[in-house]
């Protein structure tokens, strides 16, 4: 892989197709905390509704065609210098470093673009291995299991808490 074709950006309307391919996979939405998209219509409506005033989601492109997604939600008041990373690809990239390369980026930016942020943390579901490594390669640190919450069906699982920045 030429990890120059790699970038991350915000999302445009005219991402819609591009973003339906990839977010229309269940194999893909099955750790996110939204559900797989349905339709066109719905994927329009994500990216105007979500996606877009969303604080600092960006799309992760390869060759400027969206592949994934790459999110960090920021704390307020006492935790505002926290964050909390998620980031999704298409199934065809997976394992060829792609989301490596993009929190990468992601975690560059990001401290630029919130001064107040002074840690990034990211919270795995156990049996997701890929997101451990991509995590791990990255410079975050396992620091301990944790019960996270499947806010699609609202069970909890095991999972591990990593810490970067």
């Amino acid at each position: 892989m030429d990890f120059s074709r790699i970038s991350i950006r915000p999302f445009t309307l005219s991402d819609v197709d591009d973003f339906f391919k990839w977010a229309s996979d269940d194999r893909v939405s099955r750790y996110l905390r939204w559900n797989t998209i349905t339709s066109k219509q719905e994927a329009l409506r994500y990216l105007k509704e979500v996606a877009i005033p969303h604080p600092w989601r960006r799309s992760i492109c390869l060759d400027d065609r969206s592949i994934g997604c790459i999110s960090i939600w920021p704390g307020s008041g006492d935790d505002r210098c926290r964050a909390n990373v998620g980031y999704a690809v298409a199934t065809e990239y997976w394992g060829q470093g792609i989301c490596t390369a993009a929190l990468k980026m992601a975690v560059s930016c990001v401290f630029k673009e919130l001064p107040c942020l002074v840690r990034i943390e990211g919270l795995v579901e156990l049996e997701n291995i890929g997101s451990q490594r991509v995590l791990e390669k990255v410079g975050f640190l396992k620091e301990g299991a944790i019960a996270t919450r499947q806010r699609k069906t609202c069970s909890v699982l095991p999972g591990t808490k990593y810490g970067g920045g």
